[in-house]
């Protein structure tokens, strides 16, 4: 007699259990989702989430290899780069859209060594791309406020 009530509460229990697996299924899957999301990634294969940038600093420069002024200010953005702390990051953006190979092509002709975001569709910038060149974006992310504050930098 017991053995045919614990058989019969186990029988009650299953749809709980496969409720409770699918559930825990269903959310692994979105962290796993969330996780390899991100908004844009660099030549060098780094792919970097605003959020993941929450509390830093955060330099975009964009340029271009017909800006004369952008091509200049290259071996001082680099200078700056290798000085940065650890709370700050320097990003270069080619005005233009460019394929991967073009761009890897560019950045060895005029020898740029900061990190180079590969623009597509899909990359998320907190700024508007700007009406002209050189340009370069200050931007700082708080992680008590939820929000980006973008400066421009002259």
């Amino acid at each position: 007699m017991g053995l045919l009530k614990a058989k019969a509460n186990t029988n009650k229990l299953k749809p709980l259990l496969t409720l409770l697996l699918l559930v825990t299924a269903a959310m692994g899957g979105v962290f796993t989702y969330q996780h390899l999301q991100y908004d844009f990634e660099t030549l060098e294969g780094r792919t970097y989430s605003w959020s993941t940038l929450k509390g830093q600093w955060v330099v975009v420069n964009y340029f271009a290899p017909w800006c004369a002024p952008c091509l200049r200010e290259m071996p001082e953005l680099a200078k700056f780069n290798a000085s940065l702390p650890s709370n700050t990051k320097l990003f270069a953006v080619n005005y233009d859209l460019k394929t991967l190979s073009e761009l890897k092509e560019m950045t060895e002709k005029y020898n740029i060594t900061i990190p180079v975001i590969v623009s597509s569709q899909s990359t998320a910038l907190p700024m508007e791309k700007p009406p002209y060149l050189p340009a370069t974006f200050i931007t700082v992310s708080y992680t008590h406020l939820r929000a980006h504050e973008t400066l421009r930098y002259l």
